[in-house]
């Protein structure tokens, strides 16, 4: 017996060698005692006692060692086929073998390599082998998880079971058990655990950067928990739920504060959208095992809207590729292909156009069905992260809404406005933008109809996100329309520049300024491209560049630079301001009621009619009265203009010969001047 003893000793099967040493200490040593040699024995057992425990605690030291090394392994195993529940039962709770072989074909690890001989192990279906205090020579022999890779001389492929062998853990406590130091066998388990705990769910500094940074993260910690979950289930208090619960605790805090600094990181949404699917694998796996995994779900409704910046990012590059290679031309329509493609791309319909022959072209330019279709993209991005979050269709319906909005009236919206403020953007471009938005704006409804259709929410329900697409696309307008106002004005401000008047010319002109010409020319030309604008943007910008316009030549008549001016000057001026009117009779812009354009020049013209028929008497007596000719002329401006005509007839060859009349007219000048003088303080007292 003792011989045998030894030689257990020796092949190192520790468990029935303890037992071996209860026989031989209880019932056979008693029974020959009074020999010498068992006093030696009988020295000697609690030695080798002590020796098995050692033993048994170094098996158990590289065990531990050993799962902390193969846990992603285990993890990445269980992750594949531990959401599966019935799959799970059985990686869990170990069945009766029959049970077990019912299912072989569904939780099979390991299938045999595509054209080679070998065959699964017939009992390769569980992740762990749960036999306890076994004799084999393996299973006595192995310290912890097998090396699972495949090696040529291997004739099997390696099954489930060579994941993990337990037989370590048992043998240990059932040792310590029967030493009466189980409880000092438990507390060094669970310390040891703890300690490792804390380093699998410290995360790598750089897990963001990849996806498999954080595969191998989430393989680690469901490969732990699986193990600890496989001891809850297969030992008597090795482990309690207690423990379990308060490490999961601390697993789920420490996991959640790690994926929301990592997650922050990233800037690429396929990379966020491929975190979210292995978060949600992660808890469903766990869930299957039994830990709550709620607080993850809600994490990921944070993440969420990581994914929703990232997106908006994204299609903030992708709106203004489109836009800043957009030709702004309606697009040109050759044949019923085209046509079909182009109103297959965006919805527009318009009998008018359909019935014109080709080549015809569609009202907008390329940059509406794309920016259209991107608006889409976009909303299919968003319904992806809603997957599998176990959402209901009208929480779904709000995330995507609420989402395409800030796509609108941020992404979108701060596109357009970059356009339309660029420097070198010109009318024609503006002009399409107003054309372009009109018709964006109308698409909105189908916008509305197409997330209806995704989500099966109508839009009726109560509290339904409405989309503020409409918002965007009048905003975008209104401001292309401002730019249109600005930009006219500052065409006109560049031809006044090359105004050159001789203030102090004799001549009598009869045509107007070179200058001026150009200017009309120039508003022709482009009002009537102004016809394609809707409503009453063309009436509205035409009206004020005439305006601008006749506020700016009065400014050039009255700016103090201009100290003197003779009649000839005026009268120059007089065909330049002729111009204008003939251009704003002329109906440059459809929809103006009779001379309502004209009424932009009306100051110019009354200043200048009483100035070139010297009207003063009559100017004089009717001012103030609502029926009064120069209704228009404000006194101070007839003073400044009258002002800078004294005292030009010395310069003035022309009426050389009529000193006598022009210094009557001097006369008059200063009549005229203190009246107005009058006139000003008593309109001011």
């Amino acid at each position: 017996m003792y011989s045998k003893l030894r030689d257990q000793m020796k092949t190192k099967r520790h468990y029935p060698a303890l037992k071996t040493l209860e026989h031989l200490e209880h019932t056979y040593l008693p029974q020959v005692s009074h020999y010498r040699f068992c006093k030696v024995m009988v020295d000697n057992i609690p030695k080798l006692r002590e020796e098995i425990k050692d033993v048994s605690m170094s098996d158990l030291k590289d065990f531990l060692e050993s799962i902390r090394k193969h846990s992603d392994k285990i993890g990445e195993t269980a992750m594949k086929q531990g959401n599966d529940p019935y799959v799970a039962e059985d990686l869990v709770c170990p069945r009766e073998e029959a049970q077990q072989q019912r299912n072989l074909d569904n939780i099979i690890f390991q299938q045999p390599r595509i054209g080679s001989k070998r065959k699964p192990k017939k009992d390769a279906y569980t992740i762990f082998d749960t036999e306890i205090g076994s004799t084999s020579p393996k299973s006595e022999q192995d310290s912890g998880i097998l090396d699972v890779e495949d090696e040529e001389d291997d004739e099997e492929v390696p099954g489930a079971q060579d994941l993990v062998d337990f037989s370590p853990v048992y043998r240990c406590l059932h040792i310590y058990s029967v030493l009466g130091a189980r409880e000092t066998f438990e507390n060094y388990y669970r310390k040891q655990r703890r300690k490792q705990a804390r380093l699998v769910l410290q995360p790598p500094s750089n897990m963001h950067e990849t996806l498999d940074g954080y595969r191998k993260y989430f393989n680690q910690i469901v490969g732990f928990f699986v193990v600890e979950d496989h001891i809850l289930h297969t030992t008597q208090g090795l482990v309690n739920r207690a423990y379990i619960d308060e490490l999961w605790e601390m697993a789920l805090s420490k996991t959640i504060a790690a994926l929301r600094t990592h997650s922050s990181y990233c800037s690429d949404p396929n990379l966020v959208l491929d975190l979210k699917n292995l978060i949600v694998l992660f808890a469903d796996t766990l869930q299957v095992y039994g830990f709550p995994v709620n607080q993850l779900f809600d994490m990921l409704l944070e993440i969420r809207d990581q994914y929703s910046e990232t997106l908006l990012k994204k299609w903030s590059g992708i709106f203004r590729n489109i836009l800043d290679s957009d030709n702004y031309s309606p697009i040109p329509v050759t044949s019923e292909e085209i046509y079909k493609k182009v109103v297959g791309q965006f919805p527009f319909q318009d009998t008018e156009l359909e019935k014109q022959p080709f080549p015809k072209k569609f009202p907008f330019s390329e940059f509406v069905p794309k920016v259209y279709n991107q608006i889409k993209e976009f909303i299919y991005a968003c319904l992806k992260f809603s997957e599998d979050l176990h959402l209901s269709s009208t929480e779904v319906d709000d995330m995507i809404r609420k989402s395409t909005n800030l796509l609108l009236t941020r992404t979108l919206s701060s596109s357009l406005q970059n356009v339309i403020k660029r420097k070198n953007i010109g009318l024609t471009e503006l002009v399409q933008i107003i054309i372009n938005t009109t018709h964006l704006e109308k698409s909105c409804k189908y916008l509305e109809e197409f997330i209806t259709n995704i989500t099966n929410v109508l839009p009726e329900t109560v509290h339904t996100t409405k989309l503020y697409g409409t918002t965007t696309f009048k905003d975008a307008r209104h401001a292309a329309e401002e730019e249109i106002y600005t930009n006219l004005n500052q065409k006109i401000d560049q031809f006044l520049q090359l105004a050159d008047y001789d203030w102090m010319t004799g001549d009598l002109g009869n045509k107007a300024s070179d200058y001026l010409v150009d200017l009309i020319a120039f508003l022709r030309s482009t009002f009537a491209v102004f016809t394609h604008l809707p409503g009453k943007v063309a009436q509205t910008a035409c009206m004020s560049a005439c305006k601008h316009l006749a506020t700016s030549l009065m400014q050039l008549l009255l700016e103090a630079e201009v100290r003197q001016l003779t009649l000839g000057a005026l009268q120059q001026f007089n065909l330049d301001v002729r111009e204008c009117e003939q251009f704003a009779r002329s109906g440059p812009v459809p929809g103006f009621q009779e001379d309502t354009l004209q009424l932009a020049f009306i100051d110019l013209r009354q200043l200048l009619d009483l100035f070139l028929q010297w009207d003063w008497s009559t100017y004089l007596a009717d001012y103030g009265q609502p029926t009064c000719k120069y209704l228009r002329v404000n006194p101070v401006t007839a003073l400044t203009l009258l002002e800078k005509m004294k005292d030009t007839s010395r310069k003035n060859n022309m009426f050389a010969q009529f000193r006598k009349n022009e210094r009557d007219k001097q006369k008059l000048i200063d009549t005229v001047a203190k009246q107005l003088r009058g006139l000003i303080s008593s309109h001011h007292s």
